[in-house]
């Protein structure tokens, strides 16, 4: 039995009135998802269709599933435990190969990129019993609940490997389908009952934390690839402009979510009597949008930066409106869960953007691109004027 439950107690030690600390081991793991997110965000660009637009979707899911996983294991877990640290370094290696195997994901990386999945998913978890067994009865069942969902979802990305095109997307489908609806249904288990959010005893000032890290991850991203495209261009002033353009909209991105949403929302999780309901909510879902209009909006900018000029593209034209509208559709639902009504200022916001679309076969990109990021800045400014010397109220009004 002493293989099967750890000795020694890995849980993180907790104060009260005080949140833990997010550790040195857990931001180098998070460098594997600045790959992954290039990588994501590279496959977009080269694939702009339908077809390429869903696969990235879907990929982008698995990719936010596994880190926030992650993160959850190092809310309960201490990184600063040397079998913690190992494991995690072993989950970064997997998740090194999975983000290398994310351009060919549906063709001939498909083993790869579902042995990484599979090895984080059911590594993970066989982990987390070893820890718990011992020292967190109520978790230990947790996991064992949890367990029992993530095996059948394994099996199901492990046949979709070698299942024809039409079957692997079936059953890739229906494999993540049910790794994203366990927490909702509570990991229900025949024998073992199911889980409550209050069961799940987070710390959620580290959770939000987390969250905010990644969203800097997903906003460097961005700015790399600005850079990185700027400095290969002829610096005329059709770039400069749309370098300048494509900088100022990553930095109202950065305001609208950091200068008000992130602050409050940590300190209402910090606080709540149930912060596993809102850990699941608005951390564990609601920021999937928010990182996808980020993704989408530094593909926006690279096409932007690589033709300025000229008739906007349909293609083009949804990735300059899609990400910036992803992303304040995302906040404003995040906003919701810590304020009485969903913002304003955002819902405005979308319907400017909305607005836009008529226009998209009389402007060049760089104006469209302009155009957005105006409506972004004021949004922020929106916010920032409405709820700057209200907005650490718990239930602020709307902006």
């Amino acid at each position: 039995m002493t293989m099967l439950a750890a000795r020694a107690n890995h849980l993180r030690t907790r104060r009260a009135h005080e949140h833990s600390r997010v550790t040195y081991v857990e931001l180098f793991f998070d460098l594997v998802f600045v790959f992954a997110i290039t990588q994501l965000s590279h496959g977009l660009l080269e694939h702009m269709t339908l077809q390429g637009a869903l696969q990235t979707g879907f990929l982008m899911l698995a990719v936010w599933w596994l880190w926030i996983n992650v993160s959850w294991m190092t809310n309960w877990l201490d990184p600063e435990k040397a079998a913690v640290r190992l494991i995690l370094m072993a989950l970064m290696l997997a998740g090194l190969v999975l983000s290398a195997s994310i351009p060919h994901a549906f063709e001939e990386r498909a083993q790869a990129f579902v042995l990484a999945y599979v090895f984080m998913q059911v590594g993970r978890t066989l982990f987390m019993l070893w820890a718990l067994r011992a020292h967190s009865p109520r978790n230990f069942r947790n996991f064992q609940r949890i367990m029992a969902w993530v095996l059948p979802a394994a099996a199901l990305w492990t046949a979709g490997v070698f299942a024809g095109d039409g079957w692997r997307y079936g059953l890739w489908g229906l494999a993540l389908a049910i790794e994203y609806a366990s927490p909702w249904c509570g990991f229900w288990t025949p024998g073992l009952g199911r889980s409550t959010t209050a069961d799940w005893d987070v710390e959620g000032g580290h959770m939000a934390e987390r969250c905010g890290l990644f969203l800097i991850i997903a906003l460097g991203e961005s700015i790399l690839v600005t850079g990185a495209t700027f400095s290969n261009l002829a610096w005329t002033a059709e770039t400069v402009a749309a370098f300048v353009v494509a900088f100022v909209g990553s930095v109202a991105m950065w305001w609208i979510y950091f200068n008000i949403g992130a602050e409050r929302g940590s300190r209402l999780i910090a606080g709540s009597d149930d912060p596993g309901r809102m850990a699941r909510m608005a951390y564990t879902y609601l920021h999937i949008p928010i990182v996808a209009g980020v993704i989408v909006a530094a593909v926006a900018d690279e096409l932007v930066l690589a033709h300025p000029g000229g008739h906007v593209e349909a293609k083009a034209a949804a990735a300059i409106l899609g990400g910036p509208a992803l992303y304040l559709f995302g906040n404003a639902l995040f906003k919701r869960t810590s304020s009485k009504h969903v913002p304003l200022s955002h819902l405005v916001g979308l319907g400017l953007l909305a607005l836009l679309v008529p226009v998209c076969g009389f402007v060049t990109p760089l104006i469209l691109s302009a155009g957005t990021t105006t409506v972004l800045i004021m949004v922020a400014i929106w916010e920032w004027m409405s709820l700057g010397r209200r907005g650490h109220a718990a239930h602020p009004v709307d902006a």
